[in-house]
């Protein structure tokens, strides 16, 4: 989550379109360019279902560079559910213009006093080092970075964005002060695509217990029309490959806040699965204020088929539901 338009560059940008970055689709990014870009907007993000813990969470920091401004604009999110009490923990860094900074080899963010570090160059190898507010984490790559196929999110009607990550890493260290171990999954993109007003999706990320991963992304504009829908499926040997004549089939609902209505559980199907995905929480919506959007963000349990075998899994969802004010 991945995820979100800046408030206060959502109002430069409605000024300034015409100067968005130009996405060329027939590049390729490295699996291993996971440092910052001079595009329009930027994002790396973080997020975990850690069942046996009773947590959830998601941590981002998007880098935005509006042509108006001198400097990138930062904002980090983090939001944590403890399924024990059924509490969401939603907070926001927001300082001001050029106080955030993001450097590569090796990859390190800062906004704020929260900070996102890996400790040396080997991107499949060394662990990096999250502190933002509740979460104080170490995460160790189970598996080397990926370019998700097609190689972004998006299309030329709604904005696009490249799309790299590495989908697990061994998580351990404390969360809302309690020392816990589990599973975390790793995205970055950047590129032009102005989410909440250009662009809204539904995301899955799931770990199965076989030790496969699955990325499912479909891009809507906002009158609901889907322009894209790419399925990544990610081997025990951290191989992406294309899911190929892929389905997603809406289930049960769930009502936001001004009319937005959440799709809460999936059919997945393609030739390789047919998966069930499911919150595991309901009441996950968050109305961020720095950047102007609504959206539902938790976790999700996974069962059905892969490759015919009956499969488990677990994971995050992720559902822009558009501006704050808006509705859907």
């Amino acid at each position: 989550m991945k995820k979100a338009l800046l408030v206060a560059v959502a109002g430069l940008l409605s000024a300034c379109a015409p100067t968005q970055t130009t996405f060329d689709f027939r590049v390729q990014p490295l699996a291993t360019d996971l440092g910052p870009h001079n595009d329009l907007m930027e994002w790396w993000y973080v997020s975990g279902f850690l069942p046996e813990e009773g947590l959830a969470f998601h941590w981002a920091q998007f880098q935005v560079r509006p042509p108006s401004l001198p400097l990138p604009f930062m904002v980090s999110h983090v939001a944590v559910t403890d399924l024990k009490t059924g509490k969401v923990t939603f907070i926001e860094q927001n300082p001001a213009i050029g106080s955030g900074s993001a450097s590569f080899p090796p990859l390190r963010l800062t906004n704020g006093g929260w900070t996102f570090q890996q400790n040396g160059n080997v991107l499949d190898k060394n662990a990096f080092d999250l502190n933002a507010g509740p979460l104080n984490v170490r995460l160790t790559p189970q598996k080397g970075p990926v370019i998700h196929p097609p190689g972004y999110s998006g299309s030329a009607e709604v904005g696009a964005m490249y799309y790299q990550g590495i989908t697990r890493l061994a998580l351990e260290g404390q969360i809302n002060g309690r020392t816990v171990k589990g599973e975390a999954w790793l995205d970055h993109q950047w590129g032009n695509q102005i989410p909440g007003r250009a662009a809204l999706w539904d995301w899955v990320a799931l770990q199965l217990a076989s030790g496969e991963d699955l990325m499912v992304y479909r891009m809507r504009t906002p009158q609901g029309k889907q322009v894209q829908l790419i399925g990544s499926i990610v081997d025990k040997a951290g191989v992406a490959r294309a899911a190929t004549n892929l389905t997603l089939e809406p289930g049960r609902t769930w009502n936001g806040t001004d009319g937005r209505v959440y799709t809460l559980s999936w059919r997945i199907k393609a030739d390789e699965f047919d998966l069930n995905v499911d919150a595991v929480h309901d009441e996950q919506e968050l109305l961020s204020r720095s950047t102007s959007v609504a959206y539902w963000e938790g976790p999700v349990k996974v069962s059905g088929t892969w490759r015919g075998q009956p499969e488990t899994g677990k994971g995050m969802m992720e559902l822009v539901g558009g501006v704050l004010g808006g509705g859907r």
